[in-house]
C-alpha cells in the first residue's frame, strides 16, 4: 500500500461508526469510472452495504461502485446531505480533484474495515 495513504485504524473504526453527524462519500468502480457521492449517519455500514449489494437495483450495484474513494465528515446530517447535493452538480473534473487531494492513488479508503466473513 503506497505510504500516501494510512487505513483507518480499529479505533477510527469505532469512532467513526459511533460518530453523531453525517458523512458524505463517493463510491467508483473498479476501474474509476463511475462516480457515485452519497450521503449518510452511518458510513462503515452504509459502505459495507454497497459492497455486499444489498439493494440490487441501486445506482451503486448497477455499476459495482463498491471502492470508497473519498469521504468527509460534516456536524449533522442536515449539513451533510446539503454537502452532497453540492458536489453532485459538481463536474467529473472537480470531483476527481476533491479526490485526489486526499487520495491521489483512489485506493479503496475502506480496506482493512471488514473481516472477510463480512462481505460474504
Amino acid at each position: 500500500m503506497p505510504p500516501a495513504i494510512t487505513l483507518l485504524t480499529l479505533q477510527r473504526f469505532h469512532e467513526l461508526h459511533l460518530m453523531k453527524g453525517g458523512f458524505v462519500y463517493i463510491m467508483t468502480n473498479q476501474h474509476n469510472t463511475t462516480l457515485y457521492t452519497g450521503v449518510t449517519s452511518n458510513l462503515t455500514k452504509r459502505v459495507l452495504q454497497h459492497k455486499k449489494g444489498v439493494y440490487p437495483n441501486s445506482f451503486t450495484d448497477q455499476f459495482l461502485c463498491h471502492k470508497l474513494v473519498w469521504f468527509d465528515t460534516c456536524r449533522s446530517i442536515v449539513e451533510a446531505i446539503a454537502m452532497e447535493k453540492r458536489i453532485k452538480k459538481w463536474r467529473r473534473a472537480w470531483k476527481e480533484e476533491l479526490i485526489r487531494a486526499k487520495n491521489p492513488q483512489w485506493n479503496d479508503l475502506s480496506e482493512g474495515w471488514y473481516d472477510p466473513r463480512d462481505l460474504e
